[in-house]
């Protein structure tokens, strides 16, 4: 640890498309507003799913294990389609080895049952996905876009993306709705998490 300011790990967990499409969302976040993944740089380690199933929370464990030397290190998942399925399984498993979780991002989970004792965030590439999966758990604020866009779009081009960030009903308020880029609602996230 860093003074005052430790060492936290970004994991990318991609689904089952191009590995380019990774390479985009994460220069659409770089160039949004909100932006501090660049200052994260050596901390985004992105799952190989080149080599190994997206949906495969075993080896995305041991993917982690090999790259990271303390389980204490706080991990922020990010995770797109086949991935969050992989992903949510290894998050639960660090944390039963002891780690921390800080956050999950579920992009376009759709279908996968979230929860955790961490906080799960969904973005969806329409109404439709986003009110169906909240059904399955998702809590924290959300986005889902509007107009609805292709799945693999909301991965490739976040920035380009407009949409509804939904801030969960807590203490006794009403849900709240801003307009905004799935790209700066995830940069936001970054920010409180990392």
């Amino acid at each position: 640890m860093n003074n005052g300011h430790s060492r936290h790990f970004v994991i990318i967990c991609p689904g089952i498309h191009d590995l380019q499409l990774t390479q985009d969302f994460l220069e659409a976040l770089r160039s949004s507003e909100g932006n501090i993944l660049s200052s994260l740089i050596n901390n985004i380690l992105i799952f190989p799913t080149e080599d190994y199933p997206a949906y495969s929370a075993i080896h995305i464990l041991e993917f982690l294990q090999r790259q990271i030397n303390e389980v204490k290190t706080p991990l922020v998942f990010i995770s797109f389609s086949a991935g969050v399925a992989g992903a949510i399984g290894a998050a639960w498993s660090w944390e039963l080895l002891g780690g921390k979780v800080k956050a999950f991002i579920a992009v376009d989970g759709w279908g996968v049952p979230l929860s955790g004792n961490f906080p799960i965030h969904r973005l969806s590439h329409d109404y439709f996905t986003y009110w169906s999966s909240a059904l399955l758990g998702g809590g924290e604020d959300s986005f889902y876009a509007d107009p609805a866009v292709e799945h693999l779009e909301l991965w490739k081009s976040p920035d380009s993306c407009g949409g509804w960030w939904v801030q969960a009903a807590a203490g006794g308020k009403a849900e709240q709705r801003h307009y905004t880029t799935a790209a700066h609602f995830v940069n936001r996230l970054l920010q409180v998490y990392v």
